[in-house]
This record gives structure tokens, C-alpha cells and sequence, in this order.
């Protein structure tokens, strides 16, 4: 397969988008090989600061975390995160990691610096080496991060803000806000909360600044959305300029949107969608903005299929999983990989295993959480948080639980026994998947929690013949090798190569 260099057409936008899968897997180096390209690389914004901590307790191999704390514009904030974090030579492999603060609606200072620092470092670094753009994707439901978060890519010069698991109407607002440093507010959803209570969010850039800077560049935002209904809404109701649409489909990796109505399961205990669940393409062509089609569509003919019904190209999350720059597991890679081979790999929709209670797809793998066993040989623990919801307290105040903690914990807190049952942890299993697991009582690593979208099973279609590997300049290679071919499709005359 050619690796040449493919720019954006001349429509100014991407024709591939790479998902920002999981929390590290869309890291630096995969947004920044496939940016490389002339694609749109994204770098994950789900858990960056604890990322970023791990790292450098792990000696920051390579010194790249360094470079980008060099880079950081206000060098006091870099260094009191690199004194709070790094050990050289890294922490003994049997010694757990330091924790870092639960995010909360009002976050403590060093969390707020390490959440700015974090998502201006991954940004940073994806964009070195070329001068296309790098975007970042974050968790809508994760709302006590997006205001230091979105601040420190911003700083960073991310090009895109991709954001979806929610309704993000405010985002555009704050993306405004930041251009000239100004504050940004944002709602936080609440349980329970009543006319009166105190659930907004605030963040002013200027008590955070060690010296004034130039008006940043506003970055483009494409919220995601599952449905004609969310993608009107987006259009109609967002508080600034939404610049396109991500149109997600349930094969899609991660959590689905669930499907509408009552919920059916099938035989081996999937959810069953409908018609109500489709997505109306050509009502999406009248909105008048680009939109991209996600959920498989990682292949030649499905990107032509896609720019033959008008969208401006795919988002493709699962073949760029699996290339050899993502942030997975090195012995996770290749043991999917070798399934997908032998034509055993299998992806499982689980409608219990996120405490969000929206479907999350699990890769079926032994000695990870996908297995049965291995869940109930694990503590329930919640010691990283990002998919707790904020809760109204008896007292007024804001709570935060989660269904995948301990039982009488999440109870106590005023939860149902029920919806604890069959729940995983989403969020140790998506750090151990990158190599950063926690380690428990000096002796018992964090198991992996490995998802991956239905494409799974076809990703070899990137492999050259006796090889077990893939680069994502590949990947975007042969997604592209048929608009190249065929000029007359759709809008696959837009695209050029350098």
C-alpha cells in the first residue's frame, strides 16, 4: 500500500476523520501519523489528566511529555506538575500510582492546572511534524472537565473540537469565550436538582494566565449525534456556530446511543434497534452543513457509498484502533489481531457493562473484563470517576455515585440495587488498556475493558499479505484508494493528492 500524502479537498474539510476512541488509544501519535496525511487526526479528551500523571510517574519514556510541558506558555503551572508527578526512572512496577483528584463541579486548583496542562501537551505533540490540523474529542457527559480541558487544547492550537455521548448545545459558546480569554460557564446535569440550586460551572482563563497572550483561533466543532433529531436540534438550538456534523451509527465502538422505545434484548442478550433507530441520510443533506457517517464505514466502499450520498467523508474508528501508533496495549493489539485472522474475533454489545446505562461494546478477549470471571474476581472500585453522576443530596448539595462502585456505597447514596447489577469499570479497564493499570495492594494489576466498534472482524483488509501489523498512513491509504480511482463519485473529485 502507498503512504502518500493525501490533502483535504478542496472543500476545506477532511474526507477521514480518525475516532477518538477510548481514553489514550486516539493518543499523540496516531492523531499526529494520521493528521500527517492529510486527514484529521484526533487525540482522545476522556481522562488526559490522569494520563498524563501516569506517564510521568512511569519516567516519561522518550522525554515527550517533557517537550510538551517546555512548550506549555506558562512554565510555573508545567513545573509544579512535573514536581507533583514525575519519578525518574519511573515508580517500581508494583507500586500503585498516585492518584489524582476526582473531578467535582468545583475542582481544586492543582486539578484545574493538571486538566489544562494534560489536554495542551496531547495537542501539542500531535501537532508536531506538519502543519495540518489536529482535532480533539471529548465525552459530553464527562461536564465537570470541559471547561479547563477545552481551555488547554485551545491554548494548544487544536483545530477541531469533536464532542458527542450528550447534547453539547454550550459548547460553541465556550469555544467563543476562549478566543480572547475571556470565562465560559457550563451547566452541570444534576439528579434531582431543583429551581434555585447552584449547578453551574465557571472558569476564567485570566486567573490561570502567567502572562497576557494573543487572541487564540476559535477550532471548528462537530458535535456527534445519532439521529435526524439531534442533528436539527444541534443546528437550531446551539448557543454559536456548529461547522458540521458526525453522524454515528450503533456499530459504531464504545457507547451506543440506545434504541429508541422499549427496550428488547436479543438471544444472546444484545439490544435489538429498529426502523426508529435509522438515520435518514437525505434529510441530512438539507441541513446545509458537511457531515461525516460513522459506524461501519472503514472500508473503500463504504466511503464511496458515503460521498456518493453526500456526506464529506467517514469517521473511522476500529482500523485505526488497531494500527501500530494507537495507544492500545501492544498484547492486546495482537491478540485481536490474531482472531480477526483466524476469523474468531467478536465484539459484544453489553447493555449493563457501562454505569451509564447506555450499551457499551465489549472485544471479547480472554483475561479481560469481557470475560465473566475476571469481573467477579475484581473489587468494585471507584477511584477515577469520569462516568459518576452528580446527584442532589438531602442537604442541597451536589453528591456523585456510580453504579459501578460498591454496592452499599452507591445505595447509601440513594441508588437502586438493581442498577448496579452486571456493571464494569469502564474507567480502570480503558487506563489498563494502554498500559497504565492500577496496581492494587502491591500485587493485582487492573484488567482491561477492550471495546471496539462491529468493523472489528474486518480490519485484516488493511493487513499486506503475510503480516500481522498495520500503519495508519495505510489505513487512510487504502480507505482513499477508491475516491482516487474514481473521480466521478459523489464528491471524490474534491480529493488530491500531494
Amino acid at each position: 500500500m502507498s503512504n502518500r500524502a493525501i490533502g483535504y479537498p478542496a472543500t476545506g474539510n477532511p474526507v477521514v476523520i480518525q475516532g477518538g476512541m477510548g481514553a489514550g488509544v486516539s493518543n499523540w501519535r496516531l492523531a499526529q501519523a494520521v493528521s500527517r496525511t492529510g486527514q484529521l487526526g484526533l487525540v482522545s479528551g476522556t481522562a488526559l489528566d490522569p494520563i498524563l500523571a501516569r506517564r510521568l510517574q512511569d519516567g516519561d519514556p522518550g522525554g515527550h511529555m517533557r517537550r510538551g510541558l517546555d512548550a506549555f506558555p506558562f512554565p510555573a503551572m508545567a513545573e509544579r506538575i512535573w514536581k507533583r508527578y514525575y519519578i525518574a526512572g519511573g515508580k517500581a512496577e508494583r507500586t500503585s500510582y498516585l492518584q489524582v483528584p476526582l473531578l467535582v463541579k468545583d475542582n481544586p486548583r492543582d486539578l484545574v492546572e493538571l486538566c489544562i496542562v494534560a489536554n495542551f501537551v496531547e495537542v501539542y505533540l500531535a501537532r508536531q511534524g506538519h502543519a495540518n490540523p489536529v482535532g480533539i474529542n471529548y465525552l459530553e457527559k464527562i461536564q465537570t472537565a470541559h471547561l479547563p480541558c477545552i481551555y488547554g487544547a485551545m491554548l494548544a492550537g487544536v483545530g477541531y473540537v469533536v464532542m458527542g455521548a450528550g447534547i453539547p448545545l454550550k459548547i460553541p459558546g465556550v469555544l467563543d469565550n476562549y478566543v480572547n480569554h475571556q470565562p465560559a460557564e457550563y451547566t452541570l446535569h444534576v439528579q434531582g436538582a431543583q429551581e434555585g440550586d447552584d449547578v453551574t460551572m465557571r472558569f476564567d482563563p485570566r486567573e490561570y494566565m502567567e502572562c497576557e497572550l494573543g487572541p487564540l483561533t476559535r477550532p471548528k466543532f462537530l458535535p456527534i449525534v445519532s439521529s435526524n433529531t439531534l442533528a436539527v436540534t444541534m443546528l437550531k438550538k446551539a448557543n454559536g456556530r456548529v461547522d458540521g456534523l458526525v453522524i454515528e451509527t450503533r456499530t459504531a465502538g464504545g457507547h451506543n446511543a440506545p434504541p429508541r422505545g422499549k427496550q428488547v434484548l436479543s438471544e444472546i442478550g444484545e439490544p435489538v434497534y429498529g426502523e426508529r433507530d435509522a438515520i435518514d441520510i437525505p434529510k441530512l443533506c438539507e441541513l446545509g452543513v458537511p457531515f461525516w457517517l460513522a459506524g461501519g464505514y472503514g472500508s473503500p466502499e463504504r466511503l464511496r457509498e458515503a460521498l456518493s450520498l453526500g456526506a464529506a467523508g467517514v469517521q473511522v474508528g476500529t482500523a485505526f484502533e488497531f494500527a501500530n501508533e494507537s495507544g492500545l496495549r501492544t498484547g492486546y493489539k495482537a491478540a485481536l489481531m490474531a482472531k480477526v485472522i483466524a476469523g474468531e474475533a467478536r465484539v459484544f454489545t453489553d447493555p449493563l457493562a457501562s454505569p451509564t446505562g447506555f450499551p457499551f461494546k465489549v472485544a471479547q478477549l480472554e483475561d479481560t473484563c469481557s470475560e465473566a470471571a475476571v469481573v467477579a474476581d475484581r473489587a468494585r472500585i471507584c477511584d477515577l470517576g469520569f462516568l459518576r453522576e452528580a446527584y442532589r443530596t438531602a442537604e442541597g448539595g451536589i453528591g456523585y455515585r456510580c453504579a459501578s462502585e460498591p454496592v452499599s456505597s452507591y445505595i447509601s447514596k440513594g441508588g437502586k440495587v438493581e442498577e448496579t447489577v452486571g456493571r464494569k469499570c469502564v474507567c480502570n479497564g480503558l487506563l489498563a488498556n494502554i498500559g497504565y493499570p492500577q496496581v492494587r495492594n502491591g500485587r493485582r494489576e487492573e484488567y482491561g475493558l477492550i471495546t471496539a466498534g462491529d468493523d472489528l472482524v474486518a480490519v485484516a483488509r488493511f493487513l499486506e499479505p503475510n503480516r500481522t501489523e498495520y500503519s495508519a498512513a495505510e489505513v487512510v491509504s487504502l480507505l482513499l484508494s477508491g475516491c482516487g480511482a474514481e473521480q466521478s463519485v459523489g464528491r471524490c473529485d474534491d480529493v488530491c493528492f500531494a
